[in-house]
């Protein structure tokens, strides 16, 4: 196996997306979140996040988007965000190693905490409209 490296380029958030969504795909949990609402169409949405991370670990700006709307209303809760952030954080470990591999951890759980308060806040206030 490769000595593990940090995430530096493009073809480096291309593994980590697809490794990690392959895994989100074979989650008992997870998977039936994603199914329903990608339908089967993976591709844009892992189009999506290699911009996302791309913008958000190698501040090359190729991402254009809000990306808490598409969440708002999903069925999820705190069970579902912890399984997510810990099959992310496995993934980045399995692959990588260095500053910017530890960057995308902590992001990732900023995001999750984030998320699971904006969803909340609408689960208890029905009437707001993103």
């Amino acid at each position: 196996m490769e000595a593990k490296h940090d995430i530096t380029t493009l073809d480096d958030i291309k593994l980590l997306v697809d490794t990690f969504y392959t895994r989100v795909a074979a989650d008992a949990l997870l998977a039936p979140v994603f199914t329903a609402r990608l339908g089967g169409h993976w591709l844009p949405h892992l189009q999506k996040m290699y911009t996302f991370w791309q913008t958000v670990l190698l501040d090359q700006y190729t991402y254009n988007g809000a990306p808490f709307p598409p969440h708002a209303r999903l069925p999820v809760d705190e069970q579902h965000f912890e399984a997510w952030l810990n099959l992310f954080s496995a993934t980045i470990d399995n692959l990588f190693l260095g500053e910017k591999a530890d960057e995308a951890k902590w992001r990732a759980g900023k995001m999750a905490q984030m998320f699971q308060l904006k969803i909340a806040h609408i689960k208890n206030n029905p009437r707001n409209i993103l």
